[in-house]
């Protein structure tokens, strides 16, 4: 008997069991090959806009991704560093087969965590409640709670050309006997399809005349954890180079033997990673498409083709990845393929990642709808940690919209559903100012702490660094500094704006391209602080009116998040209603006010009405309570 049973070992599976184990729980994670959790079986890489982010929450909560992808990079570097804080975020290359082995170790060293190498069949239920698994064979295995993170094994296919085989990725068995019993269930199963880009062999690559991409100088790191990381002269390089007309011309003389456009596919593929057959044909009057070349392994001989995902026959694959500059001689060592699988609706899903129609079964990673592995690992971390909740009987850890993209996340899911393989953005988050790289463990460590995911040795030293942050700003904040002639001319050999007024520190730091260094320069006040504290404080500083003004938007709207929607409301009994309203509401079953009100179709007119409703039935309570109690006396 376990406590907890986690089905899949993808990434959102070794975060579920990791944080389930890690909260003192009995946890069995069941997965078909041991070899290859956490495995990287599409881009190996980590990070990116909005999911470098999601890394760095995952590592304030006390996951693991951050951790593993700073032990296993190959390259590293900061995105987007020449626009604002809000959309900065780290990407690291990472070795595909180093990476896993780390992943497996750290399973292998937790305690009360159990590792089995089977398949599930099906699904214990038992008044309404997941009350363990069943294996290939008929074993049964009781436990609490159940979080499935099956990915893209759920009744997979792959499809290469007009031909498809009943596996999953990789040529890895798919599981047919878990779908089946989902809808068995009740649950409402959704056909999704993603795709996956050739790999050549490196040697085979002349790199002469392509511009090579390189990681950054200064080292850069995703968790607060990680001491060091691979020093910038021993990263490896990627490589970009372009598609051709000729690219262009291969693929529309063939699109009719492309899985996806001759009829053979049935899911929905990725609206934000689209083939190269989709950008072809949506793009036609675009000359170029940027393709990277990225290496996947130290282990390996192997260059993976980002922007080259296909699903056009092999000899095809051969002329296209040929037609690319670059790859004139290039030898394929494995074909690009799509896949479909199956995923369930995620509008059945609570706030927690508990499922509405079966208590105690939590769901997450691809099989919510979601694509990558950033979004994958911050489900399983969830579903990990409210499995653990429910169980002990307190309540879910649900995160706002305003606090991390994983709260964005979560929410889009269980609110808006998906149509096709949901990816996570900068664009979706209303608060991306308040959910930067740099303050991640601000937003999120004391969480982790209270829950029990992070050490007290590293909690000490986050609040002696917001100590240090503090008095930095209350420092700055009392600093003077006149119009003197040799500030002044310090300025203008720096080309920048000499001052004309006494100006505070802080005001200073205000002002386009003064930094700290600047203010020493012209104080001569040595802060001796770490480029971290120095790096926060500047971003606080610069950006405090536009953050503040975010911060009172995110206050407005935590007032409407408090208040709870009964789960058993009628919504036909609400008069005034609009229709879609009312259907979209029944579909949805909020629990908040707030959530009802991004819900699209539900309009302001249809909260107020609901919020009016609402107050009236709490009165009407109310007053059946307090007869009840005179009665009584």
């Amino acid at each position: 008997m376990y406590e907890i049973i986690v089905i899949g070992g993808g990434h959102a599976g070794v975060e579920a069991a990791l944080a389930s184990a890690r909260l003192g729980h009995k946890t069995l994670l069941v997965t078909g090959n041991l070899k290859r959790v956490a495995f990287m079986s599409c881009n190996p890489s980590i990070g990116g806009p909005a999911k470098g982010i999601v890394v760095r929450e995952i590592d304030a909560l006390g996951g693991e991704m951050a951790k593993a992808a700073d032990a296993t990079l190959l390259q590293v570097k900061m995105l987007n560093v020449s626009k604002g804080p809000a959309v900065r975020a780290l990407r690291a290359q990472s070795d595909k087969m180093a990476y896993p082995a780390y992943m497996y170790k750290v399973l292998r060293e937790t305690a009360n965590l159990d590792l089995r190498e089977a398949y599930v069949d099906k699904l214990l239920v038992e008044n309404g409640k997941a009350a363990g698994i069943v294996l290939e064979g008929g074993e049964k295995i009781h436990s609490e709670a159940v979080i499935l993170s099956g990915g893209t094994y759920l009744a997979s296919r792959v499809l290469v050309g007009l031909k498809y085989k009943e596996i999953g990725p990789d040529n890895q068995r798919t599981s047919t006997g878990i779908s089946t019993c989902l809808k068995e269930l009740g649950f409402r199963i959704l056909r999704l399809k993603t795709g996956s880009p050739p790999r050549i062999r490196t040697d085979s690559i002349d790199f002469r005349n392509l511009t090579p991409q390189y990681g950054d100088l200064v080292p850069q790191k995703f968790s607060e954890e990680t001491e060091a990381v691979l020093p910038f002269e021993k990263q490896a390089v990627c490589y970009l180079t372009y598609t051709t007309p000729k690219t262009q011309e291969i693929i529309l003389n063939n699109l009719h033997k492309s899985s996806m456009y001759s009829g053979l596919v049935e899911g929905v593929g990725p609206r934000y990673c689209p083939s190269i057959e989709d950008k072809i044909v949506r793009f036609r009057d675009k000359e170029r498409h940027q393709i990277f070349l990225e290496p996947e392994s130290l282990e390996l001989d192997e260059t993976y083709i980002q922007g080259l995902s296909t699903s056009l026959p092999e000899d095809i694959q051969e002329e296209l990845v040929r037609s690319v500059p670059g790859l004139e001689n290039a030898v394929i060592t494995k074909y690009a393929y799509a896949i479909e699988y199956d995923a369930i609706d995620p509008l059945q899903l609570k706030p927690n990642l508990e499922s509405k129609p079966v208590r105690n079964l939590f769901f997450a990673g691809q099989v919510n709808g979601t694509s990558g592995y950033e979004e994958a690992a911050c489900q399983g971390l969830m579903a990990g940690i409210n499995a653990s909740l429910l169980i002990r009987g307190k309540d879910p850890f649900v995160l706002r919209r305003d606090e991390a993209y994983i709260g964005v996340l979560i929410d889009d899911l269980i609110t808006k559903g998906v149509s096709d393989p949901y990816r996570l953005l900068t664009s979706r988050a209303e608060f991306r100012l308040l959910l930067r790289h740099d303050n991640a463990e601000a937003r999120l460590l004391q969480y982790g702490h209270d829950l029990g995911l992070i050490s007290e040795k590293r909690y000490l030293r986050f609040r002696k660094e917001q100590e240090e942050l503090e008095k930095l700003i209350a420092l700055v904040q009392e600093i003077r500094i006149s119009p003197k002639r040799e500030i002044n001319d310090f300025l203008s050999e720096q080309g920048k704006q000499p001052i004309q007024n006494t100006v505070t520190g802080y005001d200073f730091l205000k002002r386009p391209r003064i930094d700290f260094s600047d203010l020493e320069a012209v104080t001569g006040i040595d802060f001796n602080l770490s480029d971290k504290i120095l790096e926060r404080a500047l971003v606080e500083i610069k950006y405090s009116g536009y953050i503040e003004k975010e911060y009172k938007k995110a206050r407005r709207m935590a007032v409407i998040e408090t208040r709870r929607i009964p789960e058993d409301v009628d919504y036909d009994l609400i008069p005034n209603l609009a229709n879609e309203a009312r259907e979209k509401l029944k579909k949805v079953r909020p629990s908040t006010v707030a959530q009802a009100s991004r819900i699209s179709g539900v309009n302001p007119s249809d909260i107020a009405i609901l919020l009016v409703w609402l107050e009236s039935k709490k009165k009407n309570e109310r007053i059946e309570t307090d007869g009840e109690t005179k009665a009584a006396i």
